[in-house]
């Protein structure tokens, strides 16, 4: 209900910026502040893990508000990622963190587009109000797209790559029913994020003008589809940043 009340750049901030912080905090008391007490919580994160995946993808199927499938798709995308916090040590610590890094291109990309169709139209928060967006400015379909392949972990994109690191590492970590779990409920969820490819590529029900897109908008929307897929066709790079950026709290835990 939050995220449907408020205006889209808002809601984008909420989803993207603060389960980044979220995470971060987690990695630090867990990883670093908790190490020894793995075996206690271990348990307490994987049943909130299989909730998260399970709740959220259940609950976006039935959404006709793209705000509100979002917020439910970043819910079981939350527990996607603790699946990796979950994992083996170092592994997983450095997949959470390149999975955010990919979380914040694909879901920025999104958001920016329904934001930069609002601006001139009206909040778009309706499928229907996707319809013809393909037709009208075909590089924000291709785009669209592009970010919903990524999310629902379609390859060559990030959203896939990084998937694979977070299931890997849980499977290291001894938690292969909770990746089986993952992997069943990332096929749920391509049902609804399909559904907003298909009608981003269906004609609109009445002609609509084709509407401006800022500059500097337009080239953020840009720049992340091009990440969303250089970090899945390449993503040796940022997965070592990550290990570095890691490094530390692994350090710390022993």
């Amino acid at each position: 209900d939050v995220y449907q009340g408020a205006p889209l750049p808002v809601t984008a901030f909420m989803s993207v910026g603060t389960k980044a912080a979220a995470f971060a905090m987690i990695l630090r008391v867990f990883g670093q502040g908790l190490p020894g007490l793995s075996h206690d919580w271990g348990a307490l994160l994987a049943f909130v893990a299989a909730a998260s995946m399970i709740v959220g993808n259940l609950a976006a199927i039935v959404q006709s508000s793209l705000k509100r499938l979002l917020a439910y798709s970043g819910v079981a995308q939350a527990g996607y990622i603790l699946v990796g916090v979950l994992g083996a040590h170092g592994a997983g610590q450095a997949a959470v963190l390149f999975y955010l890094a990919a979380y914040l291109v694909m879901n920025f990309g999104a958001f920016a587009i329904l934001v930069v169709m609002s601006g001139p139209l009206g909040d778009r928060d309706r499928f229907e109000d996707l319809d013809g967006l393909g037709s009208r400015h075909p590089l924000l379909g291709v785009l669209m797209t592009v970010f919903m392949f990524s999310l629902a972990g379609f390859p060559p994109t990030a959203g896939f790559i990084g998937k694979f690191f977070l299931f890997a590492a849980g499977v290291s970590g001894g938690y292969t029913w909770l990746v089986i779990l993952a992997v069943l409920m990332s096929v749920v969820s391509v049902f609804y994020y399909f559904r907003v490819v298909v009608h981003v590529w269906t004609p609109p029900a009445a002609p609509e003008a084709r509407f401006a897109v800022p500059a500097g908008a337009g080239l953020a929307i840009i720049l992340s589809g091009v990440l969303a897929l250089v970090l899945g066709l390449f993503p040796s790079l940022l997965f070592a940043l990550a290990q570095l950026g890691a490094a530390p709290v692994v350090a710390a835990g022993g």
